[in-house]
């Protein structure tokens, strides 16, 4: 047992070495619409539980006319500048997000939404004010705030409208298997003139094409970062409303390195976490070469697919594929893959007018493609032309059983989005 002179030498010391608390210092004047627009952005990098507490505040930072607000969630990295009007001395402030918002948001109620959105609001520290009203919002405690890591400059920027499209058509083929992190991930490659993301779920891989635009000089060599799935589908939801170039900037592994890249939009960062490892090189596993190349009327697939997988499950035979077909005639049909040997015999599938661009229809005529219903009306959605074109490979003892390209225009390569389909065999069917 300790000698109580003892313990209270080392209680003073510890009481020493103890931080005191931060007082929140932060000042700013701006209007209710700004400040609430800045909040939902930064929302992004709010975790929904974190310990300590402190990571799910909002830092606002004040300095000249500007302030910052910063979130993190030890995976993404979100930073806001808000220009004021009011020139501010410098400071921060932890404030609990979700009371901030809340608070912002009742102080305002009962007023019309243009009067509520030109509503001055002001911050003191930690007092939130308007004309009507003043309120403390809940300090936290910074010394527990994990600050989030720097941002990457841009090395190159991009279209908005474009980047988003192109986002949109490969994180559908993402995979949502937790057990393969690294397959949940949507991969960017920077490299010249382009950035290239790929996604795969091991039944299906979808590669886009954005073009980029290098922000002080060529890169040396292609970077690539490996971005969760989970993290840029909503972000893809907040870019609707961005018009203007986007920034993107990428650090890779290295000796004291943290990787990460950073999506640079305006006034507003997001630097994100990657996932470890790396996808499949596409390069290798998208054919240039096909037997056959089929047009299609992309509209009138839609519409088959539709009524096939409803087929499926009204007959109960979840996880059955639908199938393409070709009769004698060459006359193309998508028609559902259930019941008994004899009950497939008498399904007549819906016709699809379709056109051969390459090869010979010799090589289709009593051959069968079966698809899941699901993936194929996901690859479908993700073209915007009238048209897609299937490159169909080998045919053997009446199936297909290697990837089927999809692509918008009539060739396989020199494409900028490329959807691959694993076929179903169908003795493994189920």
């Amino acid at each position: 047992m300790s000698h109580p002179e003892t313990q209270v030498t080392a209680e003073k010391t510890a009481a020493k070495n103890e931080k005191k608390p931060v007082k929140p210092t932060a000042h700013f004047a701006g209007m209710h619409a700004q400040i609430t627009e800045a909040l939902s952005i930064a929302e992004f990098g709010v975790p929904t539980q974190a310990q300590p507490l402190a990571q799910r505040g909002v830092l606002i930072q004040t300095s000249r006319n500007r302030l910052t607000l910063s979130t993190f969630d030890f995976w993404t990295a979100v930073s806001v500048t808000v220009p004021v009007g009011t020139p501010v001395a410098k400071g921060y402030s932890l404030l609990d997000f979700v009371e901030l918002k809340k608070a912002l948001a009742a102080m305002v109620a009962g007023e019309p939404k243009t009067v509520a959105a030109r509503t001055p609001v002001s911050l003191a520290g930690d007092l939130l004010a308007t004309e009507h009203i003043t309120v403390p919002i809940t300090a936290l405690d910074i010394h527990e705030f994990t600050h989030p890591p720097e941002a990457v400059p841009a090395m190159a920027t991009m279209d908005a409208r474009v980047l988003l499209a192109q986002l949109n058509r490969v994180l559908p083929t993402a995979g949502r298997d937790e057990t393969l992190p690294t397959l949940t991930g949507v991969q960017m490659i920077l490299e010249g003139e382009t950035l290239a993301m790929a996604a795969t779920d091991r039944y299906r891989f979808a590669v886009a094409e954005v073009p980029a635009t290098a922000t002080v000089q060529p890169l040396q060599k292609p970077l690539t970062t490996l971005i969760p799935a989970g993290i840029l589908a909503p972000l893809a939801k907040r870019l609707k409303s961005y018009e203007g170039p986007v920034g993107i900037g990428i650090i890779e592994n290295g000796e004291g390195v943290v990787a990460r890249a950073t999506l640079s939009m305006g006034d507003t960062t997001i630097t994100m976490r990657p996932l470890e490892g790396s996808l499949p090189k596409h390069g290798s596993l998208f054919p240039t070469v096909c037997d056959t190349s089929v047009r299609v009327e992309r509209a009138t697939v839609v519409r088959a697919a539709k009524k096939c997988q409803a087929l499926v499950k009204a007959k109960g035979e979840n996880g059955m594929p639908v199938s393409f077909g070709w009769d004698a005639d060459g006359t193309l049909t998508l028609a559902p893959r259930i019941g008994t040997a004899d009950d497939q015999a008498r399904t007549k599938g819906m016709t699809i007018p379709s056109t051969i661009t390459h090869g010979s229809a010799d090589t289709l005529q009593g051959n069968l493609l079966a698809l899941n219903p699901a993936f194929l009306l996901d690859a479908l959605g993700t073209f915007t032309s009238d048209t897609i074109t299937l490159h169909i490979r080998e045919m053997k003892d009446g199936l297909t059983t290697k990837p089927v390209l999809l692509t918008e225009g009539p060739d396989m390569v020199g494409q900028d989005y490329r959807h691959l389909l694993m076929p179903i065999r169908l003795d493994q069917a189920k």
